[in-house]
């Protein structure tokens, strides 16, 4: 007889059949009653044990020298309970993976620094490239231009509380700030020294400290809402123009085929913008253009600096003012640049004239600003061309004998540079001046506003308000201790007025000055 017991030498599953079929053939069907209950059982779980070895590819030998065997039907709720807990495990990673968060919620955002900051989900969007979700957040008590899309992974699952401060607005706890470095500046000074409202303003703009809503007048507070209503997200990440690949930092209404495009490629000589790279290959083989359209008025060295009408030119002007808007927030765009002229500041080398920046002004001002909006691209800021931008208005301002002032409001790195230039200029004539000067005096020697020179003089702490007017108190050693100081450094760049090849237009303007 058949000894079963022995069925441990069978080597697969079709070994078991194969003798099975033998026994069925030459003892009939009832061998598997006769042998006995134990040893049909013993079988039966031989044929099921191959039989699952086989379909998982594993081997289960508890013991080298008996077989040990698993019932079928332990080992079918085993495996069945195993893959709905492997099934319910990776439904609860998919929901949480996929669920998008909360549009207008708060969570803690790792940045670029790879420090964890509070943030508002503004927008998200599925990206198809990385195939995930991405969110638009602002970070709290920011400057927009940080805003950014940021992947899921950098975003912590639990929102974030903000608790409701003395004056209503969002504040973030203590706690947060435990691991952030620590900021040396007068704010954080804890003893009981008292601040000025001048030092509190100079703080401010070199920290880019954004005024609440609440600090704002009720014209301005509503204006700004509607401003931030339209322009909250931002969808163009970067641009190329040139050799530069740039990261925008602000929203700009270009047509809505090309607004949504993560990537513009801009032509540098004719702003021509595109969306995709081999349209952008194709246009700079085509191009003809080399410098901006209009009229150089100004060559000093590899400088040079063109004016283009906007009413000549206004498919250009036009494309400018997008350029500007990726980087400029309180920008008002206007599509009939016709009333403005532009000045464009470029490197010129053997390639071309590479535009660096640029400011606009209008051609009847009835407030006498000199300057609408000005912008140096990023790649080169902080060498210089911002001031040389400034100065070059009010050399034009002096040219047109005319006082002159930008147009409100400027961002906060404008803020900057402008109260830099005008402390300079300011400091340089009283250094050297000897004798009674009035503020009036200063306005007309300079080009600059007196509301401009008083508050500029007011951050020095070289003016005083005595019988109802502004006096200027200074001393030859307080004007020594700025001008040593390494916040009014001389600019890198300035205007030759030799170079300047320039003659100012007549309009209504000039007459009123000159009365």
């Amino acid at each position: 007889m058949f000894n079963v017991s022995k069925t441990r030498d069978f080597q697969s599953l079709k070994n078991v059949q194969n003798i099975s079929k033998h026994v069925r053939k030459h003892y009939g069907n009832t061998l598997f009653y006769t042998l006995g209950v134990n040893a049909s059982n013993r079988v039966n779980r031989t044929l099921a044990d191959l039989n699952l070895r086989n379909k998982t590819k594993t081997i289960m030998a508890d013991d080298a020298d008996k077989p040990s065997f698993i019932s079928p039907e332990i080992m079918g709720k085993k495996s069945e309970s195993e893959t709905k807990s492997v099934n319910s495990h990776d439904e609860d990673n998919e929901s949480v993976e996929e669920q998008p968060l909360d549009i207008g919620e708060h969570y803690l955002v790792r940045r670029s620094d790879e420090s964890w900051y509070p943030a508002e989900v503004i927008q998200t969007r599925f990206s198809d490239a990385e195939q995930q979700y991405e969110y638009y957040v602002h970070y709290e008590g920011c400057n927009r231009r940080l805003d950014e899309w940021v992947p899921r992974g950098r975003i912590m699952s639990a929102r974030f509380q903000l608790t409701e401060g003395a004056k209503g607005q969002k504040t973030v706890p203590d706690k947060v700030w435990k691991d952030r470095p620590v900021i040396s500046d007068l704010l954080n000074d804890t003893s009981d020294r008292k601040i000025t409202r001048n030092q509190k303003r100079r703080h401010d703009e070199i920290n880019h400290i954004q005024k609440t809503y609440a600090e704002m007048d009720p014209t301005t507070a509503a204006l700004e809402k509607e401003h931030e209503q339209i322009t909250k997200v931002k969808y163009i990440d970067k641009i190329q123009i040139g050799r530069f690949e740039i990261d925008t930092w602000y929203f700009s209404p270009y047509p809505e085929e090309y607004g949504r495009q993560s990537k513009l490629w801009i032509c540098e000589y004719c702003l021509k913008y595109m969306r995709l790279e081999k349209s952008y290959r194709y246009h700079m083989s085509e191009c003809t253009w080399r410098q901006p359209v209009g009229k150089e008025i100004y060559r000093k060295g590899t400088l040079s600096v063109y004016e283009v009408d906007g009413k000549d030119h206004k498919i250009y002007c036009q494309n400018l003012c997008l350029l500007a808007k990726l980087f400029l927030d309180h920008k008002t765009l206007y599509f009939d640049v016709e009333p403005f002229l532009f000045y464009i500041l470029c490197e010129v080398d053997k390639q071309g004239a590479h535009i660096v920046g640029y400011f606009s002004k209008e051609k009847e001002s009835p407030d006498l600003n000199n300057v609408a909006c000005i912008l140096t691209l990023p790649p080169y800021q902080r060498q210089g061309y911002g001031k040389l931008l400034i100065a070059f208005s009010y050399e034009l301002s002096r040219l047109e004998g005319m006082v002159g002032s930008p147009e409100q409001p400027l961002s906060d790195l404008g803020k900057l540079s402008y109260r830099s230039y005008w402390s300079w200029v300011l400091l340089e004539i009283l250094r050297d001046f000897r004798g009674t000067l009035s503020i009036k005096d200063l306005s007309q020697m300079t080009s600059i506003s007196q509301t401009d020179i008083i508050s500029t003089l007011q951050s020095m702490n070289m003016v005083k308000y005595w019988k109802g007017q502004h006096v200027i108190c200074v001393t030859p050693k307080l004007v020594e201790e700025h001008i040593r100081s390494s916040q009014y450094k001389m600019p890198r760049l300035c205007v030759d007025s030799a170079a300047l090849r320039w003659a100012p237009r007549k309009h209504a303007n000039n007459k009123l000055s000159k009365k």
